[in-house]
């Protein structure tokens, strides 16, 4: 008996610290391929995908659309998309790519690794982060989502107050 009412007490009890110990999302300043600055506060208590990737990387290419799905989906309830191109990614391919597809969110370069070092070092295309409105990342992805979870993850985090 002892040990049925203890588990849910662990179970409360890991709950309350995993939200104590959720890790804040670094507040960078990401540089546009237009050359605009999107500052810390222009995204505060937003949720925020974050998308780290390349124009070489397959994966990333054929995930592109369905971010740009997600995006338009959730835009006017207060999500932004960033997609972070990676230092290696020639700025002029970067460039080419979002033009050519119309990508309706934020492309930014990352020329000298700044903010994939601040996101854990990202290494691998492509990773995604969420981040709820608080600042807190709630989800890393390392490879294409699901993204059925991700919109989701993203309705529950929308609905959710700062």
């Amino acid at each position: 008996m002892k040990k049925l009412l203890c588990l849910p007490t662990l179970v409360l009890a890991a709950s309350l610290l995993a939200g104590c110990l959720a890790k804040s999302a670094p507040e960078v300043t990401y540089t546009t391929i237009k050359g605009q600055n999107i500052e810390p506060a222009d995204y505060r208590g937003e949720v925020m995908l974050v998308n780290f990737w390349a124009t070489s990387c397959t994966t990333c290419v054929k995930e592109m659309p369905a971010i740009v799905d997600t995006y338009n989906k959730y835009k006017a309830q207060g999500f932004r998309t960033v997609a972070v191109a990676m230092s290696y990614d020639r700025p002029d391919y970067v460039v080419n790519f979002a033009e050519t597809r119309q990508l309706p969110f934020d492309v930014a370069l990352d020329v000298n690794g700044s903010i994939a070092e601040a996101f854990d070092d990202v290494k691998i295309t492509p990773t995604t982060y969420i981040i709820n409105r608080k600042g807190h990342i709630i989800k890393t992805y390392v490879g294409e989502p699901d993204f059925a979870a991700l919109h989701q993850l993203i309705e529950k985090s929308l609905a959710e107050k700062i």
